[in-house]
Formats: C-alpha cells, sequence, structure tokens
C-alpha cells in the first residue's frame, strides 16, 4: 500500500504552527465538523526567493496530475480567461490549488500528490494542517463554491497576487461515517475573500505559497 500521503501529512503537519487553518465550506464555528472560518499565519514569515525564470519547454513539461472530486462536491471558478497568457495561467494552477485541497479532504487524491504540486511554503503547511483537522475530525465536504471576482496582479515573471472571492453558501462540511451533513443558515460569513501570492516554478507551474482570507468580506457580498 502507498503510504505517501499519511507520510506527508505527519512531516509536514509537525512544521505548522496551530494558528494554521483553511477555510471550509459555509461554516462559521472551530472545528472541521462543523466547518472553520479563518486562514491564520499563513501569511507570515520570510517569503522564499522565487526561482530562475523556466523555459516555454519546461513550462509545456510540467506534469500536472489529475484533480478530481466526488460527484457531491462542484467548485466553479469564474472569470478564467483575461486575454493575457500569463494571468490565464496563474487562475488555472491556483483553481487547480483550491481542487487539489478539496481533493484530499474529500479523499479522491489518496496520495496528495496535488496538493504538494500546487501548494508550497506556508500555503502548503496551511493546507497540510487543514487536511489533517479534517481526518481528525472524520469529516469531508459536499456541496457548491463558487469562486468569482478573480483579479491578477504581476509582480514580475515569476511571482504574482491573486485575490478572489468565494460564495460558500452552498458548500458544507459531512461526517464520513453518518453521512450527515453539516448545514448553517447563510450569512454574511458565508462569503469570503481570499488574497494570495503564487511563485512559477522551474517546472512552470504557478504554485500558491502564502494565503490569507477574510470571512464576511464587505466587498464579497451580493449585491
Amino acid at each position: 500500500m502507498n503510504r505517501r500521503r499519511p507520510t506527508l501529512l505527519a512531516a509536514l503537519t509537525l512544521t505548522a504552527t496551530a494558528a494554521l487553518t483553511l477555510s471550509a465550506c459555509g461554516n462559521d464555528d472551530d472545528s472541521p465538523a462543523k466547518g472553520e472560518d479563518k486562514i491564520a499565519g499563513a501569511d507570515t514569515g520570510d517569503k522564499a526567493s522565487a526561482p530562475p525564470s523556466p523555459s516555454s519547454s519546461s513550462a509545456a513539461a510540467a506534469d500536472r496530475p489529475e484533480v478530481e472530486l466526488p460527484p457531491d462536491l462542484q467548485l466553479t471558478f469564474e472569470g478564467a480567461k483575461t486575454g493575457d497568457p500569463v494571468k490565464d495561467a496563474v487562475l488555472a494552477d491556483n483553481a487547480e490549488r483550491m481542487r487539489a485541497v478539496d481533493a484530499a479532504i474529500a479523499g479522491t487524491d489518496p496520495d496528495a500528490e496535488a496538493l504538494g504540486f500546487y501548494n508550497t511554503g506556508k500555503a502548503l503547511e496551511a493546507a497540510v494542517s487543514w487536511v489533517g483537522q479534517f481526518e481528525k475530525a472524520n469529516a469531508t465536504v459536499t456541496g457548491q463554491v463558487r469562486y468569482f471576482d478573480r483579479k491578477v496582479e504581476l509582480r514580475d515573471k515569476t511571482s504574482a497576487v491573486l485575490t478572489f472571492c468565494a460564495d460558500e453558501s452552498k458548500g458544507f462540511s459531512k461526517d464520513k461515517k453518518t453521512g450527515k451533513v453539516a448545514k448553517t443558515p447563510v450569512t454574511k460569513n458565508s462569503y469570503v475573500q481570499y488574497n494570495t501570492s503564487l511563485d512559477k516554478n522551474a517546472e512552470g507551474v504557478w504554485q500558491t505559497s502564502q494565503i490569507i482570507s477574510t470571512r464576511g468580506a464587505a466587498q464579497c457580498q451580493p449585491q
């Protein structure tokens, strides 16, 4: 049996601080079974220096893992095409990053390959910590989450900032054993703003290196 995923989770969780968490779907409490409100601490520390700019051939050769989600979980990403191929690449890899976290939680990526592929640095520590909390609670995710108002700012050839909103009003946690869905009422906290930093690695993959969120952000509320 392949033990790669438990080893990855165990090793990196030990290096993550206790405050590192990731936002879950549509919940407002402090445990994965009931939902996690915010990301804390993922924006601290020194940012790793960006790698040398890869050639176009190395970018094309990046062997991206296939990310699959369970049939009861649907993620929608708006505004995938900007007309700028570099910005579009940032948006595409960030979308796969968000999908990778949920795939690790849901168990559709049993080796957590995509989790390590699309995350690095503190964002990876945060992702691994959050997946580990779901495992401990024997919980998963279900429902629908919509990502919108996605805006990319290119810092240079190998670094970018991406902000976006999440509508988690139809996304929930679910008990793996009983199948019970922890549905919560829709409030302002069902909407989250994310602020992320991404670095392009030697294979041409835009990895998320840092991530913070603001639950209940005014700019993400429905009009």
